[in-house]
């Protein structure tokens, strides 16, 4: 197979070049060539793809597969679509939960209403971005695009810091504040396995839309914190609190404590979306406890969350010591059950 991918050196496109080497493909890699490197044997195409010639570099190339995460303007992406049409076979567009108009019903699927966009907008919140970036991929491609709403991602290489900051602050030791319920179900997906069923449905040219992240419940808050716990070694103390304190506090789920989003939550949707479709062509999902041994691994070689490669800095995730040591003074913390 030849792989095209737009970036290649971030997070899930990273992921998405390794396993196509892993698998012995002839990968191409287009981008700025400002960040990251390629593993050996990778071909680099450079060029911006948000100029008006940025593209150059893609003319003339023939390739089974393209896949992109691009998250800017829907109209880069159409452009990139409308370039690649005649070159390639088929386009895997990795897109977004966040496409979903809200309010989002818990254990909807991928038939439920996307935000308005459109696919040459110049500009747009991240939602518009990924979902007119997907209308622009479906436009141009149509059967022959293959739309990937994942959900949350985690893993080796993760450039938001969601897990590694959870890794960081139980690696600290002491008293954690603990979001509870204990057996809170999770719904993620590890991006080695995002990236193996892109390249495996690319090799079969499906197409459509897929959520594609694990079953709700693969693992659960407590399963998370104690993999946590067990791989840093740390001498932390897990001070397991009911959502209402935590909230009353004005803590945010997701952004101040990152992966949890508690029952009843409008967010919760994030963490129970229907996911027969995915599994049903193939999903496959690691054990919990190997996802955060590895991403333990990595960021003790990197040091600390890299930056995202060629796009805008985002907030920092995860709590101000000074705030969680006051909820965890303030609150009834309990045992897990």
């Amino acid at each position: 197979m030849r792989l095209l991918v737009l970036g290649g050196t971030g997070f899930v496109g990273g992921a998405t070049v390794a396993e196509a080497v892993r698998r012995g493909w002839s990968v191409t890699v287009f981008n700025r060539g400002l960040h990251g490197d390629v593993p050996p044997g990778v071909h680099r195409l450079r060029g911006d793809r948000t100029t008006s010639d940025g593209l150059a570099a893609l003319a003339g190339g023939e390739w089974d597969l393209v896949v992109d995460t691009w998250d800017g303007a829907p109209r880069v992406a159409l452009d990139s679509a409308r370039v690649l049409v005649g070159s390639v076979g088929h386009y895997g567009y990795v897109s977004s939960g966040s496409v979903y108009a809200e309010p989002v019903a818990p254990g909807s699927g991928e038939e439920a209403p996307t935000v308005e966009a459109a696919p040459d907008a110049e500009d747009g919140d991240y939602p518009q971005n990924k979902a007119g970036a997907e209308r622009a991929v479906r436009e141009v491609f149509g059967d022959r695009a293959l739309l990937a709403r994942a959900g949350l991602i985690l893993g080796p290489g993760e450039d938001i810091g969601r897990l590694p900051w959870w890794l960081g602050r139980i690696a600290r030791g002491g008293d954690v504040l603990a979001p509870g319920p204990v057996d809170l179900p999770l719904q993620y997906v590890d991006v080695r396995d995002l990236a193996g069923w892109l390249l495996d449905q690319g090799a079969r040219a499906g197409g459509g839309a897929y959520n594609v992240v694990s079953r709700t419940g693969h693992a659960t808050m407590g399963e998370l914190l104690d993999a946590c716990v067990r791989v840093t070694g740390a001498d932390a103390r897990l001070r397991w609190t009911p959502p209402e304190p935590i909230l009353s506090a004005g803590i945010v789920p997701w952004n101040d404590l990152p992966i949890w989003i508690p029952r009843g939550h409008e967010y919760r949707w994030l963490q129970e979306r229907a996911v027969e479709r995915a599994y049903a062509a193939g999903l496959t999902c690691r054990p919990l406890a190997e996802t955060v041994e590895d991403t333990w691994r990595w960021l003790r070689e990197v040091g600390t969350v890299p930056p995202r490669a060629g796009r805008p800095a985002r907030a920092p995730v995860g709590l101000d010591p000074a705030r969680e040591a006051a909820v965890l003074a303030a609150a009834v913390a309990v045992d897990p059950v």
